[in-house]
């Protein structure tokens, strides 16, 4: 059986850094993506806020009607959805070994229409990273790659099960020296998700 090698993500806001590792471990890729260009990043907090008034008053909201805001996010679905495909393309065609998975943030539920979404506190605070995340979510299974949902308070422990280690943060911590900076918190994130997505360690 082939080896297939599999892509962790931590993203924040539009962008997102992917680590792809082979099973046992090996980096294979580390790159950063950005899923959209030359649109509003948050159209579901900021906009959507401001066209519900939920920031009245402050300095830095501006007017925009609710049918705006809509229209707006919509854009900014379709642009995620593009990014995603050309952003995990580029990817495979780097990368030596075939992908057989991705690791993503689990996403909680969120109201089924964009003006509910808006609409709802809560939901507009998550549904910008959600949309995101979800986008790379079609992108990769398109590609035929299974789709892994981890929870970052349990990813780094089933990553050290995976690898059969008790020390995952040298393990991450090493990885980091041998790339050189940047290696940050949402690198080795990133990294344990890669090593949950390769081995199926999660489902």
């Amino acid at each position: 059986m082939p080896q297939v090698a599999g892509v962790g993500v931590a993203e924040h806001g539009n962008s997102a850094e992917l680590v792809t590792l082979a099973r046992g471990g090996e980096l294979l890729d580390r790159r950063r993506i950005d899923l959209t260009h030359d649109l509003p990043t948050h159209p579901y907090h900021h906009e959507g806020s401001w066209a519900v008034r939920r920031y009245a008053g402050s300095p830095w909201a501006r007017e925009i009607s609710l049918p705006e805001a809509i229209a707006l996010v919509e854009r900014v679905h379709v642009a995620a959805e593009e990014g995603a495909r050309e952003a995990l393309n580029a990817l495979a065609a780097r990368v030596a070994q075939p992908v057989g998975a991705i690791a993503l943030r689990v996403c909680p539920a969120l109201p089924p229409t964009i003006e509910e979404r808006i609409i709802d506190t809560r939901a507009a605070t998550m549904a910008d990273s959600i949309m995101y995340r979800q986008a790379l979510a079609r992108a990769a299974e398109a590609r035929g790659w299974r789709v892994v949902w981890y929870d970052r308070d349990q990813v780094f422990a089933e990553a050290a099960k995976a690898l059969g280690r008790d020390d995952l943060e040298a393990f991450l911590t090493t990885l980091g020296r041998s790339l050189g900076p940047p290696w940050q918190a949402r690198h080795k994130l990133a990294a344990a998700a890669a090593i949950v997505a390769a081995t199926g360690a999660a489902s």
